[in-house]
């Protein structure tokens, strides 16, 4: 291809590039002006679609068509249909015809093609056709001709004067010749020459004798082609190499031929010694006249026969003998000799050794017929050849495309010897083989893989000393004319190779390595020294066909025409053609272009198409945009879906970047395509979680509860929600949103989307079994209430795993990379405390279920508990509970078989908090009863902990034993104690408070107590209290403190005292001291104490509580706590904080005010009361 061309070539690339139209340019057609908001308008043209999950369907089989197109592409590039591959011919602007021959033409070839049949010499090969009436019959059939004037023909070529005929002899090498010279080598040279055929008789008598360059006088007297004076050419002599037995000559010669039947070729190999030899007489034999002189020369030669190998005199001087060669012409083949030959002797006294490497070629040199007087025998010979492959290629009926030049027997014959007969050379051959060939193939089609040993044949043969200017301009024109012809097939590549024949692509790659075997060749190089680089033309020549490829698919597809929407669908269907026709850029057509030529074709192809569908989908985006933003207009169902399948399929596009060299991913057109998509995507979101919801309403109202399968325990709701929310993950995996920020919102929005869906899926399960209710089947209801705990349950646990469906973490990452630990913060923040809500939510709905379910059961349980309660003493405690157990035991295996799990524990934690408030209850009602009754109920509840654990299988004992239980076990414990008990556990209590108390707003007190041992007296001293509060109207107080020795039944003889008042003050000092007897026996009791009680001094009513405080004895009392008399001003005051109980709050209260008939009971109930009615009054 010549530089303009290929200049052509890239301006009209260029100028398409330029001019090219793109879908932000091209002509719209405008959309109908009835409405503005065209997205909005299908509404339920669609049929059923809430809730059917055809939406979902549909998006499903978006996310599949990718792969799909994929495994398709990679199927139709494996597959071998056996189809044979589109014609080349179909795709060449200007098809070159086979040369056309007028019948004169045709003629003067069959003439030339009978007069090298008739004129054959040399030995054939098996390979050709012997019968001379066998070749003329083909020949008829090769030139179409008649016998009658095939034998007009016929006859005037016998007629015509025979070929002349010439020997080439190439006289190469010896090896292992004798040793003629003292140094052990010898001087060998060679003479050769014709020796002229001979008569019959002459042979027989003369059998015996070698033969020798001797005097022929009576043979040469009777032939008419021997002269007087006798040629040069009839004997040669090569150079004299120089101590060698293996010598190479690599000398060239040439005889001409009198008889190419009865002449023979002989060589003799001598020894050069110093003065006169055969070698110097070989030189001056043109002096030589007559036949005489001839044979004086010969007698030298015979005088060096008898001498050899005997002592000769030191005055002779003459060569030593080596070996003989005679080979008959008549023995030589067609094809000629390139062969070793060893050496023969004179006669049998000669000692011979070794052998010589000849080349022996027969040749013609004048030819009687038309066109060889007047055509180089080159040019002959390449239109026979043409003819012949016309013929030849015209009788292969089984793939012709794939014929790889082999010649029938009779063509091959015919064509050898008309090469031998002409005298072409290996060169010569090969050029011309490969001109007709390739000239052959560009109108009929051949199998690259012959083309390529053809063009391997002419750079193995390529001597440019020796080539003719007329060949080298047709070889160069042969090398233009065929790289233009495979430029227009790779122009065309898709259609002519397309990835679906096998056939196709292979011929494809032999193709190209045809391309880059010509411009890899010397020869080439030579003759096209002009030449364009093979990589720009095949660059050139890819982009060109990648932009009228694309534009075709566009013409194809019309993505201008149609609604915006269906604009939208017809420019999928681009982008799928181009993802497609990458991938078989990537799996098939880059392996053959890298392999044969070393070009990226995948690299060419997919950024110059990447680039284009870049253009085509950002205009067309922003116009769905700009219609978008229009007041009122909302994005459709279809429009979404058509959306979210064009960004699929740019995303499919785009990740074949990651075939592409490093060097060229940069600012590829796609890399920020999900940007156009940014506004639209909310808006899909939007329809596809109104989608999930309608989904969802429909899952519910055909849902009958019922176990979607026997191993299973949810209906088919949960099933359908869940498959809802895991297609909807899917979506947003192949997604794949590249931005962290906008993922960020995106995967907020999501999960908000799916939490949300997730609570109306709660609150319509929940409606569906409050509407069951009413139905008075109580059994299908509590089974029914199982199920949809287990709906719930296999819902939070799919929403439970959020983080790593939408893969939290990765998003994580990418917003620490983006915006640092804040990023990351952020994150965490927002999606967990979405994800914390929807369980909270969820389990929320679940407890109200399982409430709603133990609801169920407290009338029965109640029922078993009050007989429990009501059983006479003398039943013994298993009989009392067994009816109990035995109903817990039948439900629960009920709700183990109905309930996963998770629920059948956060039931039992339900039941278990019910069981406990109902004894609980049944205890606080029944205060006061005997003994025996609350230990009942202790055995009951240890029994109900031991059946609930079920020996590490169903509660944990922490669990069981919580808050409630303690305060029933507590509650129990009490009930069964004596009032005096129930008195000391009261007063331990307040012990226990006031070491909690740190602070008060009733003020507090300062005393000192201090125990003297050896009086076992204790003295108490208070000094002053401060901040109390103000019961009188004047803002102020009458302050006293009443100190006692509490529990009044451990100490019985002990009074209470009291100080003096203190009028009209808040911060009273009193000062006093007060003494009382304890006993170590009292004192060591936990529950003895001191109380202080602060009162407000009324002089018309009865005193006003203001607070008290309790000290335990064993603070003070105690022989490690004693003081000596006298020590009680070293004893450090104790600051007491201030209270006001209510002693009402306190179960020991009531249980002392059940006790009716206990009147120590009664009188510490009654002053507690007086305290509390007097607290009442103040407020």
């Amino acid at each position: 291809m010549s530089m303009s061309t290929l200049l052509e070539i890239k301006s009209s690339v260029l100028r398409q590039v330029q001019s090219r139209q793109s879908l932000r340019g091209r002509k719209e057609t405008p959309a109908p002006a009835s409405n503005p908001d065209t997205l909005s308008t299908e509404a339920a043209a669609t049929g059923v679609v809430e809730g059917d999950g055809e939406f979902f369907e549909r998006m499903k089989s978006i996310l599949q068509k990718q792969g799909n197109m994929q495994r398709s592409a990679r199927s139709e590039s494996l597959s071998d249909s056996g189809a044979p591959p589109p014609p080349e011919a179909a795709w060449q602007t200007a098809v070159p015809e086979c040369p056309a021959f007028t019948r004169r033409e045709l003629d003067l070839l069959y003439e030339e093609a009978l007069y090298t049949v008739v004129n054959r010499v040399g030995v054939p090969s098996p390979q050709y056709v012997m019968d001379e009436t066998e070749l003329f019959a083909y020949l008829q059939k090769v030139f179409d001709v008649g016998q009658e004037e095939h034998d007009i023909i016929l006859q005037r070529v016998r007629g015509s004067k025979r070929a002349s005929y010439s020997l080439k002899v190439s006289v190469m090498k010896g090896k292992n010749l004798l040793a003629k010279d003292a140094n052990g080598y010898s001087d060998p040279y060679c003479m050769l020459g014709i020796l002229l055929g001979q008569s019959p008789r002459e042979t027989e008598e003369k059998k015996e004798r070698k033969f020798s360059f001797r005097k022929k006088k009576d043979k040469a007297e009777k032939r008419s082609s021997v002269r007087e004076v006798l040629p040069a050419k009839y004997i040669q002599v090569t150079e004299v190499k120089s101590q060698t037995l293996n010598p190479v000559w690599n000398e060239h010669f040439v005889f001409e031929i009198d008889d190419v039947y009865s002449d023979l070729l002989h060589l003799d190999i001598w020894d050069h010694d110093d003065d006169v030899s055969v070698a110097e007489a070989c030189k001056k034999l043109n002096e030589v006249s007559g036949f005489k002189g001839m044979g004086r020369y010969f007698k030298q030669i015979a005088k060096s026969v008898r001498t050899n190998g005997t002592a000769a005199s030191v005055e002779e001087n003459v060569d030593d003998f080596l070996g003989c060669l005679n080979i008959p012409i008549n023995e030589i083949p067609a094809n000629g000799f390139d062969k070793w030959f060893k050496l023969e002797p004179r006669s049998s006294a000669s000692k011979v050794q070794g052998e010589c490497h000849l080349i022996l070629r027969l040749v013609t040199t004048q030819r009687d017929t038309t066109l060889g007087k007047k055509d180089s025998y080159a040019s002959i010979h390449e239109r026979l050849l043409s003819r012949v492959l016309q013929y030849e290629h015209a009788q292969v009926k089984t793939e012709p495309y794939n014929w790889e030049g082999k010649l029938s027997q009779p063509a091959w014959t015919l064509i050898s010897h008309h090469a031998v007969q002409t005298d072409l050379s290996a060169q010569q051959k090969a050029i011309i083989r490969w001109q007709c060939y390739s000239q052959h193939h560009r109108a009929h089609t051949m199998a690259y893989t012959f083309l390529l040993e053809l063009l391997r044949n002419v750079e193995q043969e390529w001597d440019d000393s020796t080539l003719q200017p007329e060949m080298e301009q047709g070889l160069a024109d042969s090398f233009g004319l065929f790289v233009e012809y495979c430029l227009a097939l790779l122009k065309n590549m898709r259609q002519v190779f397309p990835c679906s024949s096998a056939a196709a692509v292979a011929r494809c790659e032999f193709m190209l390595r045809c391309l880059g075997q010509i411009h890899a060749m010397q020869t080439f190089k030579k003759v096209c020294p002009f030449h364009n680089e093979l990589h720009v033309e095949i660059v050139t020549v890819i982009k060109k066909s990648t932009l009228e490829w694309y534009e075709g698919t566009i013409s194809t597809f019309k993505p201008e025409e149609g609604t915006l929407e269906e604009q939208m669908k017809r420019l999928v269907l681009v982008v799928d053609a181009v993802s497609a026709d990458v991938q078989k850029s990537q799996n098939v057509y880059n392996k053959l272009f890298s392999s044969a030529v070393k070009i990226d074709f995948f690299s060419i192809s997919y950024r110059q198409l990447e680039k284009l569908v870049a253009d085509d989908v950002c205009a067309a985006t922003e116009k769905v945009c700009g219609s978008l933003e229009q007041e009122g207009s909302r994005l459709t169902q279809g429009m979404g879906e058509t959306l979210f399948e064009l960004y699929m399929s740019l995303k499919t596009l785009k990740q074949y970047r990651e075939f592409l060299p490093l060097k060229d991913t940069k600012a590829l057109a796609l890399s920020g395509f999900h940007d156009w998509f940014k506004s639209s995507i909310h808006k899909w979101l939007q329809i596809v979680h109104e989608r999930s919801c309608d989904r969802i309403r429909k899952a519910v109202e055909v849902d009958k509860l019922e176990p979607v399968h026997p191993l299973s325990k949810h209906s088919t709701s949960a099933v359908d929600v869940t498959t809802c929310f895991n297609q909807v993950r899917e979506f947003w995996v192949q997604l794949a949103w590249p931005d962290s920020a906008g993922a960020f919102i995106f995967v907020t929005r999501l999960t908000d989307d799916v939490c949300s869906a997730a609570v109306c899926y709660s609150e319509l399960i929940k409606r569906k079994i409050e509407r069951s209710q009413q139905r008075p089947d109580s059994k299908n209801l509590t089974n029914q209430l199982c199920i949809a705990l287990n709906n719930i349950e296999h819902v939070r646990k799919f929403i439970s795993n959020l983080p790593k469906d939408l893969d939290w973490k990765a998003l994580e990452q990418a917003m620490e990379e983006s915006c640092g630990a804040d990023g990351k913060e952020q994150v965490q923040k927002a999606l967990n405390a979405q994800l914390l809500n929807i369980d909270m939510d969820l389990q929320r709905e679940a407890k109200r279920m399982i409430a709603n379910l133990t609801d169920k059961m407290v009338l029965d349980l109640k029922k078993y508990i009050q007989h429990i309660s009501l059983s006479p003493d003398s039943i013994n405690n298993d009989d009392a509970v067994t009816p109990l157990m035995k109903y817990l035991d039948d439900t629960l295996v009920i709700l183990n078989e109905s309930l996963v799990k998770e629920n059948l524990d956060r039931v039992l934690h339900g039941l278990w908090r019910l069981l406990l408030r109902l004894i609980f209850d049944t205890v606080a009602e029944n205060r006061g009863v005997s003994v025996e009754f609350y230990g009942r109920f202790h055995y009951t509840v240890e029994a109900l902990v031991e059946f609930f654990h079920a020996e590490g299988e169903g509660l944990t004992l922490e669990d069981l034993r919580n808050e409630d239980y303690k305060a029933l076990e507590e509650e129990l414990r009490l009930n069964k104690c004596s009032s005096n008990e129930l008195i000391e556990q009261y007063f331990l209590e307040k012990i226990c408070q006031q070491r909690t108390l740190k602070h008060s707003k009733f003020g507090r007190i300062s005393v000192k107590c201090y125990y003297e041992a050896a009086d076992q007296r204790l003295t108490v001293e208070v000094l002053h209290a401060a901040d109390l509060i103000a019961l009188d109207a004047n803002g102020l107080s009458d302050p006293f403190v009443i100190v006692e020795l509490c529990p009044h039944h451990l100490f019985p003889t002990t009074k209470s005292q009291r100080t003096q008042v203190k009028n009209k003050t808040l911060h009273p000092v009193f000062d006093e001291l007060f003494q009382f007897h304890v006993s170590p026996e009292q004192y060591r009791k936990k529950f003895a104490c001191i109380e202080f009680t602060v009162m407000d001094h009324d002089w018309l009513s009865t005193n006003d509580f203001a607070g008290e405080a309790t000290a335990p004895l064993s603070d003070f009392c105690g022989p490690d706590k004693a003081v000596l008399p006298g020590g009680g001003k070293a004893v450090q005051p104790l600051i007491l904080q201030l209270s006001r109980p209510k002693p009402s709050d306190k179960p020991i209260l009531k249980m002392l005010e059940a006790r009716a008939g206990d009147r120590e009971a009664q009188e510490f109930v009654k002053k507690l009361k007086e305290i509390e009615k007097s607290m009442a009054e103040e407020d």
